[in-house]
């Protein structure tokens, strides 16, 4: 009779152990598409990222316990797409913020835009004409027990329109990763071209805290200088400690500033990572940039205060700085209306809560400034090599 116990009671612990092995576990991770959007999600930290793939593959939402850290100042994506203007993550490409004239150099030669292709304009262009591009493909999007991810592509050389204004072929690839509630955006570029391909991308990422309002911020910069700019904002090539521009740059009270300004010499701990951070009353937003971001741009227009976007430069309340061309973006879509790329797009002065921090790859301007000898620290890709890096967007407190 034992026996028989025994055996019954085996059986019992075996069958238990099949049943619950047959129970899946509710998975932390997951990734999903809604036609030309895909969900990231972190169950446990209650974080979901949207990217828009047919929109420059930008980053439009990341969700934290049901509130958007991503400043997206649109009733629903359906405006945005009709009339897309800077918001969310875009990234800018194939060269960030303005150049000085409408050309570029590289490898001692002089490139001049056909400007009658529409998607460069200006006397200064600004944010090249990838911002919001519908010719991302999605090549992969998992999760697995780590992370969830989705990697999108741009062949930038199958399309002469492209080409025909930067004659480098060579592909992007943007991941966006989702890991305990950190959001990493990775960058991969590929030169396909028999020449070095000079590089000056970015990102333009706009934020918000909900908790107080913009006079309430505080900034901490993780950097050594500050660039001082021509009226036109491009660096004149002289650079002032940090000190000079924030007096304290751990504890900067925003409501003093109105910023466009370019920020060098990053202070980085070990790894080569360099940190910025806004803060309100609880919630915060640090953002962490990789060893091959040399620069950061802080773009929050105030109604004063001291900076390179202060109303004396004459631009309207929420849109660009002087300088700024608003080119369309090219690839497909409809995007030749004012405004279509402007910095602020439709916020009006009501609407300040929000503040970009900008990576970048150099300074303003970095393709024809390096070529004039004003600046030293541009990066290239070598014929058939790749660059990569990454930054990270952690939030707290929401």
């Amino acid at each position: 009779m034992r026996t028989q116990i025994e055996a019954s009671t085996v059986r019992f612990v075996q069958i238990a152990a099949v049943l619950c092995c047959a129970v899946p576990a509710v998975a932390q991770y997951s990734a999903q598409r809604d036609g030309d959007v895909m969900r990231l999600e972190d169950a446990k930290s209650q974080t979901t990222v949207s990217i828009i793939t047919s929109v420059g593959a930008v980053a439009f939402e990341m969700k934290v316990r049901g509130t958007n850290v991503l400043y997206f100042p649109f009733a629903s994506l359906e405006e945005f797409k009709s009339r897309p203007s800077l918001s969310g993550i875009p990234f800018l490409g194939p060269w960030a913020n303005r150049l000085d004239e409408d050309a570029f150099y590289a490898n001692g030669k002089k490139y001049i835009f056909n400007m009658e292709l529409g998607n460069v304009r200006g006397a200064i262009p600004i944010h090249g004409f990838l911002t919001a591009t519908d010719h991302w493909q999605v090549v992969e999007a998992k999760a697995d027990r780590d992370s969830a991810w989705v990697t999108s592509r741009l062949e930038f050389y199958r399309y002469p329109d492209f080409m025909a204004q930067f004659p480098f072929a060579h592909t992007i690839e943007i991941t966006h990763r989702l890991k305990d509630g950190v959001l990493e955006v990775s960058t991969k570029v590929q030169n396909l071209s028999a020449e070095p391909m000079p590089l000056s991308i970015g990102f333009h990422p706009y934020y918000h805290l909900t908790d107080s309002p913009r006079e309430d911020w505080t900034l901490k910069v993780g950097a050594g200088n500050h660039w001082l700019l021509a009226p036109n904002k491009i660096p004149t090539g002289e650079t002032e400690p940090i000190q000079a521009f924030f007096p304290n740059p751990d504890a900067v009270a925003l409501k003093d500033f109105s910023l466009d300004d370019v920020f060098g010499d990053l202070i980085r701990d070990s790894s080569g990572r360099a940190m910025v951070s806004v803060e309100g009353r609880a919630q915060k937003i640090e953002i962490t940039v990789g060893p091959n971001y040399h620069n950061l741009v802080l773009f929050s227009p105030g109604a004063g205060g001291r900076g390179s976007r202060g109303p004396s430069n004459g631009a309207p309340d929420g849109q660009a700085g002087a300088g700024a061309s608003t080119p369309p973006s090219a690839g497909g879509r409809d995007a030749t209306a004012p405004d279509a790329n402007a910095r602020g797009g439709r916020r009006g002065p009501q609407d300040r809560n929000f503040i970009a921090i900008e990576p970048m790859v150099g300074v303003t301007d970095a393709i024809n400034l390096a070529h004039k000898g004003v600046y030293k620290d541009l990066q290239f890709i070598a014929p058939g090599q790749t660059w990569q890096e990454s930054f990270w967007l952690r939030p707290s407190g929401f």
